[in-house]
C-alpha cells in the first residue's frame, strides 16, 4: 500500500496488487519522471489480455527492454507491416540455414 502525501489514513495500492509498497520518492526520481514526461508526446493505459502480458514479459527478459520501449517499437512495426499491406506487398521469411522461403499472410 502507499500512503498519499498529506493524508496519514489514506492508501491506495501500489502497482494493483495491493501486497506491495513503494519506497519514498526522491528528487532524482521526480526529475526522470519530468524528463519522461517532456519527452512522451502522449500516455495510454492498456488493459493486456494474459498471452499479451506474458509476451511482454518475455521480451523484458530477453531483450533488457522497457515496457514502453517495447510498446513503442510494436506499435511502429505494427504501422510498417500495415503500410506494406495497404501497398499489397508480400512478406516472405527466409530459413538462413536451408535458404527455405515461406510467404506470410495476415489475415
Amino acid at each position: 500500500m502507499v500512503q498519499q502525501t498529506g493524508d496519514p489514513g489514506n492508501t491506495i495500492p501500489a502497482g494493483g496488487r495491493g501486497d506491495c509498497s513503494m519506497p519514498p520518492r526522491t528528487a532524482k526520481a521526480d526529475k526522470l519522471d519530468e524528463e519522461s514526461q517532456r519527452l512522451a508526446t502522449e500516455r495510454i493505459t492498456v488493459a493486456l489480455i494474459p498471452k499479451a502480458a506474458e509476451d511482454l514479459s518475455r521480451l523484458q527478459a530477453s531483450t533488457g527492454l522497457s515496457k514502453t520501449d517495447i510498446v513503442n517499437r510494436a506499435i511502429s512495426l505494427y504501422e510498417f507491416l500495415q503500410a506494406q499491406i495497404d501497398a499489397e506487398n508480400d512478406f516472405v521469411v527466409r530459413d538462413r540455414k536451408t535458404g527455405e522461403s515461406q510467404l506470410v499472410k495476415f489475415l
